[in-house]
Formats: C-alpha cells, sequence, structure tokens
C-alpha cells in the first residue's frame, strides 16, 4: 500500500466459525472514504443494508484513521461502525482516551466482526496478531471489574481495554463500549450488538515507541502538525488551561444554552431551567472537581474526574459531561449534580448511553405525569431514577419496556409524541426552538437525533467559524451541509471534533496530505465529507428510510413554542429542510442518481 499512515492489516473474525484472519487494506476506497467512519460504512453497505441489526450478518466494524496514534493533536480517536439496533440505520459511535492509538501501535487499523460465538469470547491483539480467548469468566461483570480481570492478566502498562457491561450482554437497544478510562462508544447500540455476537471485550497490549504511524513526508508533516497545535493552543474554546472546553470541559455550556432558552427541560417541556446551576460546569467545578484528563495526543484536557465524597450518592466518576449532566438533569428535573454523577457512573459501568437513558426516564416521567402509566416516577426524583436504570439493565418489571429506548418506550405509554426522537434515537441538549440550526441537525443525521453530525451550534452560539443568528432558519441548509461534510471527514481521518473549533478544513488537509503522501486540499477535504456523508444517506435509503418524514422533528419542537429567551419561538423545520434538500441536491431526502455518479460512490 502507497498510503502513508496505514499499518495495512485488517483483523476480521468471523465470530460463528471461531477463525481470525488478515487482509490488506483496498487502497482506492482508502483513497475515496479515508478510513474510520467513511472507510466503516463502506464495508456495512457493501456487507448489505438490509441486515438485521440482532444478526449474525450484522458488522461490527473497529476502525481508526490514517492520523490515528500519531503526533496529530486529538488523534486518539476510534470509530465503531454497525448497523444500530435502536434506529435501523447506519451508525457510527466513537470512543477517546488510548485504545485507538494502541491499536495502531499493536500494526493493526481495523478490526471486523461477523457471526455470533456460541459461548463468550474476546479477541486479544498484540504484535500484529488477533486471538479470540474464553470470556466465560469475565461474563455477566460489569465493565470495570472486567478491565481490572484483564490488567491482571496482561498487566496494566500499554494494555487498553474496551468490552461491554451487562447492558450490553442484556441486548439493551442503546449500550455500548467503555474502555479502561471510562471514555465510551455510548450512542447507537454498539455494545448491544457485541453483545447479541456474544463479545465482550477488545483487549490490545502495545508501546507506542517505535510503532506510532509513519507520515509519508516526514518534514512536511512535522509543520503542519504544529501549524495545527498552535491553532489549537490559542483557540478561544480549546487554549489548554484558558479555553472554556479546556477549564470546565463540555460542561461549560449548561449555564450558556440555559441563558439563550435552549435547555431542554422536563422532556423538552421548556427551553430554560432556574435550577439548572445545580449541574453546571461552574458549579461541578467548584464542589466535585478532582482531576483533569486527557486522551491521547491531547492537550485541551476536556474531561473532568469528579467526586462525591460522602452520602448515598459516594461515586468518583472519570468525566462529568455536559450531555450526561443535561440527560440526567434538567431533562429530569434533577439538579443535583450529586446524584447525576452517580448515575453516570452507572451507565459507565453497566456500559451504556447516558443520553438515551436520561431521554427514556424523563418520557415515563410526563407519562406517569400525564396518566398514561401507573409506574411512579416524579420529576427530579433521584431515588427512583436510580432504581428504574437497575431495573431497565436487567429488564426488569417495567425495566424491560425502558430497555428498547425512549421511542419504544413512548409507544408502549401510547403517545409516541413523548419520545424527542428522530428515526428511533433521542435527542441530545440543545432545543431546535433556540437553536434552529440544530433542530435540522437533528432531523437530518444520518444516526438519528445527534448534534455531532453537523454541530451548528459553534456558529450560532459560539460564532465559529463566523457567527449566524440562533433564531433565523435562513441559510441554515447551507450552514448544516458545511458542518456535517467537514465532520464527516475529521471522523474519517478519525481526529476529535473538538478540534473543529480551532482547525478548519486546510488544517486537515494539511495534515492529511502530507501523513498519506496524497495530494488533497482543502476543498478535496469538503468534496471527501461530502461523498462520505452521501454513502450513509444512501445506505439509510435502501435500509427504508426514504421518505420526508424521516428528516423531521417531533410535533413539540413545532407546536410548542419556547420559554426564556426563546419564549414563544418554535423550530422552523419546512424552510430549512427545503433549503438543506435543495443544496444537497437531495429528493425528500433520497440520494439521487445522479448525485451518486456525481460522487464517485457505488
Amino acid at each position: 500500500m502507497s498510503i502513508g499512515g496505514f499499518k495495512n492489516r485488517e483483523i476480521v473474525v468471523d465470530l460463528s466459525k471461531g477463525t481470525v484472519g488478515y487482509r490488506e487494506i483496498n487502497e482506492e476506497l482508502a483513497k475515496k472514504y479515508v478510513g474510520g467512519r467513511g472507510l466503516g460504512v463502506k464495508y456495512l453497505l457493501d456487507n448489505g443494508p438490509q441486515v438485521e441489526a440482532f444478526s449474525d450478518e450484522n458488522m461490527l466494524c473497529l476502525m481508526t484513521g490514517p492520523v490515528t496514534g500519531s503526533r496529530s493533536s486529538m488523534s486518539g480517536r476510534l470509530c465503531m461502525v454497525t448497523k444500530s439496533p435502536l434506529t435501523g440505520t447506519v451508525t457510527d459511535s466513537h470512543m477517546g482516551g488510548w485504545t485507538a492509538a494502541r491499536l495502531k501501535w499493536a500494526g493493526i487499523d481495523n478490526v471486523i466482526f461477523t457471526g455470533k460465538s456460541d459461548k463468550p469470547t474476546y479477541l486479544y491483539i498484540e504484535n500484529g496478531q488477533g486471538e479470540l480467548r474464553d470470556a466465560s469468566d469475565v461474563w455477566g461483570l460489569g465493565t470495570r471489574a472486567t478491565v481490572k480481570t484483564m490488567q491482571d492478566r496482561y498487566g496494566k502498562e500499554d494494555l487498553s481495554v474496551m468490552c461491554i457491561g451487562q447492558a450490553g450482554e442484556n441486548l439493551i437497544r442503546f449500550a455500548g463500549f467503555i474502555n479502561e478510562n471510562d471514555r465510551a462508544a455510548g450512542r447507537g447500540g454498539t455494545g448491544a450488538v457485541a453483545g447479541y455476537k456474544n463479545l465482550k471485550a477488545v483487549v490490545i497490549k502495545a508501546a507506542q515507541k517505535g510503532n506510532m504511524p509513519k507520515p509519508a513526508q516526514e518534514e512536511e508533516y512535522k509543520q503542519a502538525n504544529q501549524k495545527a497545535l498552535k491553532a489549537i493552543m490559542e483557540g478561544g474554546l480549546t487554549a489548554p488551561k484558558k479555553g472554556g472546553l479546556s477549564v470546565y470541559g463540555t460542561n461549560v455550556l449548561t449555564s450558556i444554552i440555559n441563558e439563550v432558552g435552549a435547555l431542554p427541560t422536563m422532556n423538552s417541556k421548556y427551553t430554560h431551567w432556574d435550577e439548572a446551576e445545580g449541574h453546571s460546569g461552574e458549579t461541578v467545578n467548584a464542589t466535585l472537581l478532582v482531576a483533569d484528563n486527557t486522551c491521547h495526543a491531547c492537550p485541551v484536557a476536556c474531561k473532568k474526574e469528579v467526586e462525591v465524597k460522602e452520602g448515598k450518592y459516594k461515586t468518583r466518576v472519570e468525566s462529568f459531561e455536559y450531555e450526561s449532566g443535561w440527560a440526567l438533569g434538567a431533562n429530569c428535573g434533577l439538579g443535583d449534580a450529586a446524584p447525576i454523577s452517580f448515575m453516570i457512573n452507572m451507565c459507565n459501568e453497566y456500559g451504556f448511553d447516558t443520553i438515551e437513558l436520561g431521554n427514556t426516564l424523563s418520557c415515563m416521567m410526563e407519562a406517569y405525569e400525564r396518566g398514561l402509566t401507573e409506574e411512579k416516577v416524579d420529576w427530579g426524583d433521584a431515588d427512583r431514577m436510580i432504581e428504574l436504570t437497575e431495573m431497565l439493565v436487567f429488564r426488569r418489571g417495567i425495566g424491560d419496556v425502558l430497555a428498547e429506548g425512549t421511542t419504544r418506550a413512548a409507544k408502549h405509554f401510547g403517545d409516541e409524541n413523548l419520545a424527542m426522537c428522530v428515526k428511533g434515537q433521542a435527542i441530545p441538549a440543545y432545543d431546535p426552538r433556540g437553536i434552529q440550526g440544530i433542530g435540522l441537525g437533528y432531523a437530518t443525521s444520518n444516526r438519528g437525533a445527534c448534534h455531532l453530525r453537523g454541530y451548528t451550534v459553534a456558529s450560532e452560539i459560539a460564532g465559529i467559524p463566523m457567527p449566524t443568528d440562533r433564531l433565523k432558519p435562513e441559510g441554515k441548509g447551507e450552514l448544516l451541509k458545511v458542518f456535517q461534510d467537514l465532520l464527516a471527514f475529521s471522523d474519517s481521518m478519525n481526529i476529535c471534533k473538538f478540534s473543529s473549533f480551532s482547525e478548519n478544513a486546510e488544517n486537515y488537509a494539511e495534515q492529511y496530505a502530507t501523513m498519506t503522501g496524497l495530494p488533497v486540499t482543502a476543498d478535496d477535504v469538503m468534496k471527501i465529507g461530502e461523498r462520505i456523508y452521501n454513502l450513509e444517506r444512501h445506505y439509510n435509503n435502501l435500509a427504508g428510510f426514504d421518505k420526508r418524514e424521516d428528516d423531521y422533528l417531533p410535533k413539540r419542537f413545532t407546536e410548542e413554542p419556547g420559554t426564556g429567551n426563546s419564549a414563544g419561538q418554535l423550530s422552523r423545520m419546512d424552510i430549512m429542510l427545503d433549503e438543506y434538500y435543495q443544496v444537497r441536491g437531495w429528493v425528500d431526502g433520497v440520494v439521487p442518481e445522479n448525485k451518486l455518479k456525481e460522487l464517485g460512490i457505488s
């Protein structure tokens, strides 16, 4: 393989047969889809969009990119791609820490799982080789106990362990993977797919020394990397110990988003909450913060480790994130960071998505408030939330319903409008009535409601790369496309999305081109990103998502006005969606043949 940055080695595991094989990476596909998210989706498309998520045929792809594990800042991301059991769409979920870097240092770019093992198993990787080993002794354990078992077995040094907990084993539809740093590939149900396949963990033993990806153009790469690092170090949000993301972590957003009237509160009945300060970044830093941790090659250190030192919510958890704090906080009418920290820790221990959990619980809270269920749970009742979470993980009683996710729970309670979801996945922590572009982003995200496909909040709230009016629908279709295409590329190069607060397409192009040796410009970055985003959409079209209504928000956002500083506002979906389809060249959400040909998608 002539492209720099790759080890040119994939592990291909057939769990049904118990075999581990190896293959080189198709160079032409790597040029078209880069790696990470893009290449993983291509593998999934070729595998067939009609496969069932819970089936032997479904693929689970662990993907790195050409700069993963390198000196490029924020290059420690692992991408997991599969068909989601929560949504039925293609999904990709990303994990930080050192797992991805160690996979690359072990001489492996990607790991592809198919089939289903007849007994619990895990994959051990070292020195470019993989071996399936018996996981019977850790099946039934939580993520922390599983990690410790592997560390005792293989030594803690130079080891990464990514595993599922009981949530994945019990096929909770929003289960994810957790690694030794409590970094999660949380959304979309990747852990449930692994649970179906009886895959407990992937364990990687590898040191950095001598194993970093080799740039095709060493000196030019060094210069490109230094330029990108300078942008991060001087960024208003990313500057170490100065920028808001570095000082407060992602939870810097709670007070900001609440102030503008875009904090979804009590299942999005309101867009502002007076008690949100109880779990804001400022409050958490002042009362619970114990450590600032970071991932491979990252100077930002956005992770904020917190500890509740006494009382019934005593716990220590690796990071109190904005999304998690909101989902289990304002979204459920709970303004106390201590029990929220406790529940975040539960999610990490059992291995599932905090965002979907919080939305499912708030859906049930509203159902109870309206008399649609006799299962009692009041707004802000932390102890009942904890009890329901335990029931959910082990599918006991009403927990068996909640384990299916927000959309299916709402149907059980008799009103689908209780679910703040798109394509079956629950919304994150930005209300579409107060930030118009992000609502369009939720609606057109290929993996269901998601802020990370196209983070227009950067422009609409932070003014990055330029300010736009958060309440104005016009122009948001074009703005969103730019964000979606740029982030599709960065997810495929596999660099942290937070880099986009300081870096741009030119920075990405320079790092990618000098690492791979391919002559790529900023315009090429955007075109490749467009190809990847359309590839995902094409997959979804073939999987049955081929109608305009698949790209729409729940009625609450288009019919019930916001509150606070977004009082009276509604999401103006039709204006934005018409513009977006025109800019994309799609027909009611479907990628036409001429667009597929234009982008070279086959």
